[in-house]
């Protein structure tokens, strides 16, 4: 039978915007999956989907009018209950056969065969059983395509739906937005199928204002686009009113000389408010420039969707862009609008910043006491207290009195911007505006700068606080942050993470390891002033989880990561080193045979009992190959620890190639559970002594395959 186009649209009121683009590719993914799995669509079948404010579609290639028949088998029971002695079905397979219809089989047998129908006796792997077989009726593009879009309707990510009355007034439907007209053509053919109370048809509605006519009747399947376009003013295609609305901001901005300014999210969420898109130009006045251009473009992007224009440098204008939903020949009356309507908010965020100013953030630190930042961790003024504590000493730790001055005094105005009429506005400025409120209350730029910096790195890929002042506030934050929730218990729990814990992990491991900062994990957890050891057993399992994994996501592989923070390294800012080190080492002809020796180690000294000192009497050494063993590590342990301490951790590593000998031999030629017991302690204190060499800087014996 040959296949042809099949072109399905579901027309709505408007959709949510944020989820339109989602919403569009998973109704034509899933429309093209369901008709698969039912034959009507071929495996070469490309889907085209459409998503506008108004309507959701899917363009189909190679789909059949009728699904191809296909053989059924179906297993009945085995033949010692089917077929009695006489070779006769029994009774038990007669009520079978005949609840599936098949009842007339029961009398030709042996022979059963009825035009496409049979029965036949095979093998299920452990008993002989009877079989039927029957040839099934591929379905129908009615049947299935009603069945198709249901599926489709019920896969849409909707958060939440809406419950609306039919044309009946009696019935009702759930969905996202109220549905008023339903296409459904194969190639120029309607298929008379139901969804949502809507009969399908060819009609469908265009532009509510611009289109030639209000109503379009679709031709066929391949006409969709085309004739949505030139006669319904619609581009219809998600992706090509992206495309349009891109290459018109560009244009516009051009003509200004500026720049528009870049968000992904924005032109989305554009994409997803208008079908025949038009950029137009805008200004508004220039002393509005007197207030922080992040206050100025949050609040046009936010609460007006305009694309604001940067100059050269990134600097805010007083020009700005629009995407119209309407082409009128003269469009002074929708720029003068739109000029109208920024004005107010304009003059919202600048007073907003007036008002703030009259009040220094010193001033303010005392209404944080009357914030409660947990129900079991009290105040975000106590919080702050603690912060400003642990601050002040990383501060001290990594540059003595001055950073650790500065740190504290950065700490406790960090989150005193959470009380300014701005943020309050506009949470998204939390430390954006502290710190322009703190250069106005002349605090230094350091200060200024650690304020707004302290939240960093906020996601994947965020820059790191510029300064050092920055770094020991912003590193205090996170890990006060992690010991406060660890210690009452709120632990992240499968993708649940409320308090963005994993998030604060990430970012505290990020500044230690990229500026290598001196500073151990135990360290650190003692300057939090965390003491329960269940705590820090929690809490370091969490970090070292989180290090594994981001080093894996950078390329390392599994076996490099779980060689280094295998042994729980205290010096983060040492990690890339150890890394370096275990990779070179791996790639040594010597590795191989050296790792498996160091989990035979490693293996021998767990079963000693009690704990095994890493020392050796030298008069004790019997056997010719420990001698060489003890020998060979005299003279290769102090270059391996010497190398080791400087922070040489290749050379330390490489260092122990020259092991590989005198290990094998020993393994060789050496009982280790001698008799003796004088012996056997001497030997275990040398594999004692080996393996504290072998893994200073990595567990070797996770190399080993």
């Amino acid at each position: 039978m040959t296949s042809k186009n099949l072109l399905v649209e579901l027309f709505v009121e408007e959709l949510p915007p944020k989820a339109l683009k989602k919403l569009g590719d998973v109704f034509a993914t899933t429309l093209l999956k369901s008709l698969q799995s039912r034959e009507l669509a071929a495996s070469v079948s490309s889907v085209t989907g459409y998503a506008s404010p108004r309507r959701l579609a899917a363009h189909i290639s190679n789909v059949a009018a009728v699904a191809p028949n296909r053989e059924v088998v179906e297993k009945l029971m085995p033949v010692s209950v089917a077929i009695g002695a006489n070779n006769k079905p029994t009774d038990a397979l007669r009520k079978r056969l005949a609840k599936i219809g098949r009842e007339t089989l029961a009398d030709l047998w042996p022979n059963a065969v009825e035009g496409s129908d049979s029965l036949f006796i095979q093998s299920d792997g452990k008993v002989d059983a009877v079989y039927s077989r029957s040839m099934a009726k591929g379905t129908s593009l009615q049947v299935g395509l009603e069945a198709a879009i249901e599926e489709a309707l019920s896969a849409l990510p909707i958060p939440k739906v809406m419950t609306y009355q039919l044309a009946d007034g009696w019935s009702s439907v759930n969905f996202v937005r109220p549905a008023h007209k339903l296409v459904a053509l194969h190639g120029a053919d309607v298929v008379p199928i139901s969804v949502l109370g809507l009969d399908a048809g060819r009609e469908t509605q265009g532009h509510r204002f611009e289109a030639a006519n209000p109503i379009v009747a679709i031709r066929d399947a391949g006409s969709y686009a085309e004739q949505m376009e030139s006669e319904g003013a619609v581009i219809a295609g998600f992706a090509a009113r992206r495309a349009e609305i891109e290459k018109q901001l560009k244009a516009a901005a051009a003509k200004e000389g500026l720049l528009p300014i870049e968000d992904d999210a924005l032109l989305d969420e554009v994409t997803a408010l208008v079908e025949r898109p038009n950029v137009l130009s805008c200004r508004f006045e220039p002393e509005f420039l007197d207030v922080p251009q992040e206050c100025l473009i949050l609040t046009m992007k936010a609460n007006q969707k305009y694309f604001p224009l940067l100059d050269a440098a990134g600097k805010l204008t007083h020009k700005f862009l629009v995407v119209s939903n309407i082409r009128p020949a003269d469009p002074s009356a929708v720029i003068g609008g739109n000029e109208r309507v920024v004005r107010p908010r304009l003059a919202d965020a600048k007073f907003f910043f007036d008002q703030d100013r009259k009040k220094s953030l010193m001033d303010r630190i005392p209404g944080l006491a009357r914030v409660v930042y947990h129900n079991k961790l009290g105040t975000q003024g106590e919080r702050v207290e603690r912060v400003a504590a642990l601050a002040r000493a990383i501060g001290e730790k990594l540059g003595g009195d001055a950073l650790a001055n500065a740190a504290d005094r950065a700490a406790v105005l960090a989150k005193a911007d959470l009380l300014t009429d701005m943020v309050g506005e506009f949470p998204e400025l939390q430390g954006i505006m502290g710190r322009y409120y703190a250069l106005h209350d002349g605090e230094s730029a350091d200060v200024a700068d650690a304020i707004e910096d302290h939240y960093k790195p906020r996601f994947a890929g965020d820059e790191l606080p510029r300064g050092d002042v920055g770094l020991c506030v912003a590193l205090a934050d996170k890990l006060q942050t992690l010991a406060d929730m660890f210690g009452i218990g709120q632990l992240p729990t499968g993708d649940k993470d409320p308090f963005a814990l994993r998030r604060h992990a990430l970012g505290m491991l990020r500044m230690l390891i990229e500026r290598d900062l001196a500073l151990d994990l135990a360290w650190l957890f003692g300057a939090a002033k965390l003491v329960e050891a269940k705590v820090i057993e929690q809490l370091s399992e969490f970090i070292y989880e989180r290090l594994a994994g981001s080093l894996r996501e950078q390329g390392y592989s599994v076996l490099e990561v779980d060689a280094v923070v295998g042994l729980c390294p205290q010096r983060l800012g040492d990690i890339p080193k150890r890394l370096a080190a275990v990779r070179a080492f791996a790639a040594l002809p010597e590795a191989a045979s050296l790792a498996a020796a160091n989990k035979r180690v490693g293996n021998i000294l767990k079963k000693a009992e009690g704990a095994v000192a890493a020392q050796v009497d030298p008069a004790l050494l019997k056997e010719a190959a420990e001698i060489a063993l003890n020998k060979a590590l005299d003279s290769v342990k102090p270059a391996a620890d010497a190398a080791f301490e400087r922070g040489d951790y290749t050379a330390s590593l490489q260092a122990l190639a020259a092991l590989k000998a005198p290990v094998d031999s020993f393994f060789d030629g050496v009982m280790v559970n001698a008799e003796d017991a004088q012996l056997r302690a001497n030997r275990f204190g040398l594999l004692a002594t080996l393996h504290q060499a072998m893994n200073r800087v990595a567990d070797l014996s996770r190399l080993s395959a």
